[in-house]
């Protein structure tokens, strides 16, 4: 944790997988294809995320793919853009892009007995804060019938590496220009937290 562009702590990362969770799901073999899914993160007493939690289509090729060869690199990307020359004024200074981004090397286990409980959490995670949250019993009968083409996941965590790269080596003049001059508030935001807490 100790990078200059690495999280400050576990929260970090968490807060990225919370707040972005659609991910792309890399399989290591068999050249299945990539396949983007909004997952979730389940964590140990520490707050360290331990295993992410989701579901694939069944007729998805990258299930059997995954079947075979469990092995998988997760990757989540959260607020990122292009940070230009124009918005700072210190003479030559050059542009450069913001982002933030972890990369789960994980193990896929399939838990089928556990779709319910996918697609309930999912939902739960996601309507959180509305004021009346959506639920899977608003699809009624339908939603049994959905479940029989869907498999639920875990991707058991064997490491994670996450990059903040959000302007923590700018002096404070450049980096103050650049939130303020930045469009992308989600960015912004995100940029005077690590650098603020």
């Amino acid at each position: 944790m100790s990078s200059l562009f690495g999280p400050r702590n576990q929260s970090d990362i968490l807060a990225l997988v919370q707040g972005y969770p659609l991910a792309w799901v890399v399989s290591r073999e068999h050249n299945a294809p990539a396949t983007p899914l909004p997952l979730l993160a389940e964590c140990d007493g520490d707050g360290r995320i331990v295993s992410l939690f989701g579901h694939f289509a069944r007729r998805n090729p990258q299930v059997e793919a995954l079947q075979a060869s469990p092995k998988a690199l997760i990757l989540f990307q959260g607020p990122q853009g292009y940070i230009s020359g124009r918005l700072v004024s210190k003479e030559k200074w050059g542009p450069t892009w913001n982002y933030a981004v972890a990369r789960f090397d994980v193990h896929i286990e399939f838990v089928p007995n556990e779709i319910d409980d996918a697609l309930r959490a999912l939902a739960a995670h996601l309507e959180a804060g509305q004021a009346e949250p959506w639920t899977v019993e608003r699809m009624g009968e339908r939603y049994k019938d959905l479940q029989q083409y869907i498999i639920a996941f875990r991707a058991h965590v064997e490491h994670v590496d996450a990059t903040f790269k959000l302007g923590q080596d700018e002096t404070r003049e450049t980096f103050e220009e650049i939130v303020a001059g930045h469009g992308n508030k989600e960015l912004t935001k995100l940029m005077r937290r690590l650098r603020d807490g």
